[in-house]
């Protein structure tokens, strides 16, 4: 659970609803609307590069970037020239940007930004267009050479049109109430939502059977494919059962990254969790390293958390060379792999169907 978001949000049967939730219902149906009249009334620009858009219906974490850096992958391996488009949440640039995989910190662009630069070329951009003709910019004079956009996030952002848009879904939190913010965790009406989207993937928690509940669910209510993924740490994991494990996170469901070392043999004496893109400070740094050095521990860290954490000083930079990384993947079953591949390829037919614009003579 994010530390910033209601927990009645997600709450089960056993956890009545505040009693102020009747004064948030029609709050949420403003936002709704605003959504709706920003959808409908938009300009939406068409970039000569397909698009492919991962998003999710509900504020916070369900694993979109991880699938971005899948997707990003994928397409690499097809030979094609992938660029990630981010808004730089967290980060102080408010124009388009070229990141530098090398210098950025996450003060600059934001620690996903800094995550997809470590696997393609990546621009942040708080206004998506302005982003994507960054980008196009940036190819006509030579200084990209890219044949695809992946978006992280921005799916009901209409101010780009998208030839690909996904979903990740948690598969274990799912929709929580049902509600939009601030009622509950949705962006807008779900209906709305899933008509604006070509295919859904369940992200299963770590532990999860393979059928869960919101899967099944989802099949019956959006017409479109619906795949399932499972998160997966990789490399060498002997590391991890050695000694006991101090884990952090700053990310908006840290739970998932406590299970998932849990779920691969970590003795997990310690969790300690920060708000989403929360950047520690010398304080907070210096209690996860006391605390792993009385528990005489591992600590072990995400890599939005470690990335995030670069260029750091003092108890922070200590904590960053002390920290080992968890890595983690989205796995598919065979069938559901050959499913997003098609959805990738459908979306990269429009590759050489709009040419970038001659350049003057």
């Amino acid at each position: 659970m994010r530390l910033d978001e209601p927990s009645w949000w997600y709450a089960g049967a056993d956890q009545p609803p505040p009693a102020h939730l009747p004064l948030l219902r029609p709050i949420g149906r403003v936002v709704d609307w605003l959504s709706r009249q920003r959808w409908h009334h938009a300009t939406c620009y068409r970039s000569f590069l397909p698009v492919v858009c991962v998003g999710n219906f509900t504020a916070g974490g369900t694993g979109k970037t991880p699938l971005c850096l899948e997707i990003g992958r994928r397409l690499i391996a097809r030979g094609q020239r992938p660029v990630f488009l981010t808004r730089g949440f967290g980060g102080r640039v408010r124009s388009p940007a070229l990141v530098d995989a090398d210098h950025a910190t996450a003060a600059d662009v934001g620690d996903e930004a800094l995550l997809l630069a470590r696997v393609a070329p990546s621009v942040v951009s708080p206004d998506r267009a302005a982003g994507a003709r960054f980008i196009e910019s940036r190819i006509r004079n030579g200084e990209l050479d890219s044949s695809v956009i992946v978006m992280d996030d921005g799916l009901q952002n209409p101010s780009l049109a998208k030839d690909l848009g996904v979903a990740v879904v948690d598969g274990g939190r799912g929709f929580g109430n049902g509600l939009v913010i601030p009622a509950g965790p949705l962006r807008a009406n779900l209906d709305f939502q899933l008509r604006r989207t070509e295919a859904v993937i369940v992200n299963r928690p770590p532990g999860v059977a393979d059928a869960t509940a919101i899967t099944g669910w989802l099949k019956q209510r959006f017409d479109g494919p619906v795949l399932e993924a499972t998160p997966s740490a990789v490399g060498d994991l002997g590391w991890l059962t050695e000694r006991p494990v101090v884990a952090y996170a700053g990310i908006a469901n840290p739970a998932r990254f406590f299970d998932l070392l849990r779920t691969h043999g970590a003795n997990l004496v310690e969790r300690i969790a920060f708000p989403d893109h929360h950047r520690l400070d010398d304080g907070e740094a210096r209690r996860v390293l006391d605390v792993a050095a009385a528990r005489e521990a591992t600590i072990v860290t995400t890599e939005k958390d470690w990335v995030r954490s670069r260029g750091a000083t003092g108890n922070a930079l200590a904590l960053h060379q002390a920290s080992r990384v968890l890595a983690i993947c989205l796995r598919f079953s065979d069938a559901d792999d050959k499913r997003l591949s098609a959805l990738i390829d459908g979306a990269l037919h429009r590759v050489g169907l709009n040419a970038p614009p001659a350049q003057p003579a």
